[in-house]
């Protein structure tokens, strides 16, 4: 019996000297998962009043020191924590992460643009803790149109790439086509 005792705290010791750390770059990369889209019921007063396409851009992340996304307090302190976003070299937009909308034009080729909607993106606090440390999983990234009589289906992709709290900016990942209701 002692000697199980002394084999498994054996084996638990070398097993936790065989977690390896993970040795990613403090800017963050992301890598392009994949693409889904569903349409939501909007309703006022309980009544339908119109249709929401809702398009999902799932991405995998890594950032070694774990310093990505933005509390829901710092997201409404916009005279301080968006300015900051928007003051980061190379990236004009008060979010935490950028769509630029790729739309197919009738002779094939593609106009970028950021949708009004777009401009205003954040994704929450990923690691809780507050200690610097390598950080890895998925994020789903959102972009809304809402349906109308004028709105026709149009063929759409998106660039995206995400931004730290030191205002490092991640590589940029091009989605797959799916075709989603715009103004003409």
């Amino acid at each position: 019996m002692k000697l199980q005792v002394s084999l498994f705290i054996l084996l638990a010791v070398v097993s936790a000297r065989c977690v390896e750390i993970p040795d990613f770059s403090d800017t963050p990369a992301i890598y392009y998962n994949g693409i889904s889209q569903n349409t939501q019921i909007d309703s006022v007063d309980g009544a339908p009043s119109g249709e929401t396409e809702i398009v999902t851009i799932t991405v995998d992340f890594e950032d070694g020191d774990g310093d990505l996304g933005a509390t829901n307090a710092e997201v409404q302190d916009r005279d301080v924590f968006t300015k900051q976003y928007f003051d980061a070299p190379g990236w004009n937009l008060e979010a935490n992460y950028r769509l630029v909308t790729m739309i197919k034009q009738k002779n094939g080729t593609w106009s970028e643009r950021i949708m009004s909607g777009d401009s205003f993106k954040f994704f929450p606090r990923l690691k809780l803790d507050g200690k610097a440390g390598p950080i890895k999983g998925k994020l789903d990234l959102n972009a809304r149109f809402l349906k109308s009589r004028s709105t026709v289906p149009t063929t759409v992709k998106f660039k995206a790439s995400i931004i730290d709290r030191a205002f490092r900016v991640s590589n940029q990942i091009t989605t797959d086509t799916v075709v989603v209701p715009l103004l003409p």
